[in-house]
């Protein structure tokens, strides 16, 4: 009789046990579904979009190719190790990394991730008003951001990092095939911050450089070396270290997008420290800076109709000044393209 008990005692607990882990499994998936739905809610983007996780690197395999993505990820992640002032392969860069603007080696949402890249390339940029290739827009980065020069395209190290590229969002360009379109996905590039009603204001935007940045960028925004090592701990914001005028970082839409979803250290999408506002003034101030001249720049937007509303660089196919084009405000010269387009169709 007692055995029996017992019997009947563990069979009731097992089966406890096991609808516990049911209930759990369900439990934790509606948990994430909600959390989901909050961030797409967060930022008003529909629920059909994409979530990009990008792959574990533990998946690379131990192949020829495996090794070449590998080393891909290491010039993303430490590029002035391998090609800046002090590199073990080339010295063409200015010590910034690559991953100091594409976030965790590419894979952070809203801090300019690699998610598309293997399913939109190659494709027609306006900039240059060509179809690009994955190792051009690799050179172009090494020749705005990192104000360096180009990699010869048969390289060791320009087919790595085309390889990494491709590998980190292979599985999207595989669905993106199967369903012959691009996937819309949330969080790749940065967030579209709303404009000012106003001009950017350097002088504010000094405010918040001294109070959130110069603790690791340094008081003159020089960043923080670090001799051992061969990079930045801490990269530059101006200076002939940093991006020079080509960079994307230099229109301020570009990089208060960037500052509000990932700055200052350990700020993320879901937490912003800084307004959009803040955002917006600090962008302004850092690119009022001094820094190196893109020699290239007389070749960018050859059809200037096509060039961003805040393109700091005449001439414009409106009507308004550099400087607005720089600071601001932006909504009244997109109001006053969207006349232009109306009157011409």
């Amino acid at each position: 009789m007692k055995r029996r008990w017992i019997v009947v005692w563990l069979t009731a607990g097992l089966g406890i046990l096991i609808l516990f882990s049911v209930w759990r499994r369900i439990w934790l998936h509606e948990y994430r579904m909600h959390i989901l739905h909050q961030k797409h809610a967060l930022y008003q983007q529909p629920v059909t979009n994409i979530v990009w996780i990008p792959p574990d690197t533990h998946t690379i395999p131990h192949t020829a190719e495996g090794d070449l993505i590998r080393y891909g990820r290491l010039l993303v992640v430490h590029t002035a190790r391998y090609l800046g002032p002090k590199g073990k392969i080339a010295h063409i860069s200015n010590g910034m990394n690559c991953q100091n603007c594409h976030l965790a080696a590419g894979t952070l949402p809203f801090a300019n991730n690699f998610s598309l890249v293997a399913s939109t390339y190659p494709k027609y940029r306006a900039r240059n008003d060509r179809v690009e290739t994955v190792a051009f827009r690799v050179n172009a980065c090494l020749k705005r951001s990192l104000n360096g020069e180009a990699l010869d395209t048969n390289s060791r190290e320009m087919k790595a990092f085309v390889a990494y590229l491709l590998w980190i969002g292979g599985q999207l360009h595989a669905n993106s095939s199967a369903g012959s379109r691009t996937p819309t996905v949330w969080g790749a590039g940065t967030e579209k911050l709303n404009y000012l009603k106003r001009a950017a204001d350097t002088n504010a935007g000094r405010m918040v450089f001294m109070t959130y940045c110069q603790n690791c960028h340094g008081r003159h925004g020089q960043g923080l070396w670090v001799d051992s090592t061969g990079e930045y701990q801490y990269p530059p914001l101006w200076g002939k270290h940093s991006y020079n005028t080509g960079a994307g970082m230099y229109r301020i839409s570009q990089f208060a997008a960037f500052v509000k979803n990932n700055m200052p250290f350990g700020t993320s999408y879901l937490h912003p420290l800084l307004t959009d506002e803040q955002a917006w003034d600090v962008a302004a101030f850092v690119n009022t800076q001094p820094r190196q001249a893109y020699r290239d720049l007389k070749y960018d937007w050859p059809r200037i109709a096509d060039k961003p509303v805040d393109y700091p660089f005449g001439p414009y196919a409106d009507s308004f000044q550099e400087p607005q084009h720089k600071y601001g405000p932006f909504e009244e010269i997109e109001k006053a393209r969207a006349n232009i387009s109306v009157k011409q169709q």
